[in-house]
Order: structure tokens, then sequence, then C-alpha cells
């Protein structure tokens, strides 16, 4: 008979893994990255798994031990700390990078696992039986999504980085 603890306690291993598969997926892309913003951005990302993972972990123990969901400090920024990194890093940089198709195709790759991630962690918090539980799969996908939205902005800048500097300093014509 499987109970409801035994239920929580296979998302969680499924969240472990995803978190581990993300970090390793993000460490190898920052190393193959050609360019610096990418290798930090990257990078970034791949101690954002390792933090998700630790806190994982950690719940995962507790509720091994205990039989009920902890309530956790996890406090997720938004995204804000990627975000400065990645505006700091394109600050100083010209408009016409160089970008491999490598590179696109692993960002297009991290993509798709940040939306798998958020859809997993958006689904246990709609499910979740404690408010606990609810509240911190539901910061999770908030970040994850916030993960995807910063990716998207890098595989833009990528992609067309003369009309991703035009977009993001929004220059006007004043006629004089």
């Amino acid at each position: 008979m499987v109970t409801e603890q035994n239920k929580t306690l296979e998302a969680l291993q499924i969240a472990i893994q995803m978190e581990i598969d993300g970090k390793e997926y993000y460490l190898k892309a920052s190393q193959e990255s050609s360019n610096e913003l990418g290798k930090k951005l990257l990078q970034a990302l791949a101690a954002e798994e390792d933090t998700h993972r630790q806190k994982f972990e950690e719940i995962y123990d507790t509720i091994r031990n205990k039989k009920a969901w902890p309530v956790t400090d996890f406090q997720p920024d938004g995204g804000q700390r990627l975000r400065t990194i990645f505006v700091r890093a394109t600050e100083g940089m010209s408009s016409d990078i160089k970008s491999l198709a490598t590179e696109i195709d692993a960002i297009q790759t991290a993509m798709d696992m940040e939306n798998k991630t958020y859809d997993f962690y958006k689904s246990q918090g709609e499910n979740a039986a404690y408010a606990a539980e609810r509240n911190f799969y539901q910061s999770l996908a908030g970040e994850e999504r916030e993960h995807r939205l910063i990716l998207l902005d890098y595989y833009q800048y990528l992609k067309d980085p003369a009309g991703w500097f035009v977009k993001k300093e929004h220059p006007s014509l004043d006629g004089g």
C-alpha cells in the first residue's frame, strides 16, 4: 500500500534528481560556453540548482523522520541575482557578439529543462497535502519560471545581439 508519505518522498526524490541533473547540465554547458556572459550565467544557474537540491534533501530527511512536511525558510529572490549577473555582464559588451549554434542549442535545452521542472513543481504544489508543501512548491515553480525567462533573454541576446541591445536600451529617434 502506497502511503501519502511514500508519494511525497518519491516526488522529493524526483525533484532531487532533477536538480542534480540540472546542475550537471549547467556546469557542462558553462565549460563549453564560448563567451564570458554564458559561463557566468550558466555557473550561477548551476549554483541555484545545487541550493534547491540541498533544500529538497533537508525536507526529505525531515519527512522521513517526522512524517510531516516541515515549514521551510526558503525565500527565492525571483531570479533577481541572476538578472543582476546578466545585466552587469552585458553592460560593457558590444552588440557584435558571435554565437555558436551549439551554445544556442544548449540554451534551448536549458529552457526546456526549466519548463519541465516548472510543470513538475506546479503540479506538486497543486496536489500538496500541506500548506507548507504547497507554498514551497509554488515558490520553486516561480523561481524555475524566472530561470526560463532569464535563459530566454540570453537566448535572444545570442540570436540577435544588436536587436537585443536596441530592445533593452529603448533608443529613440528625436529627429535632431
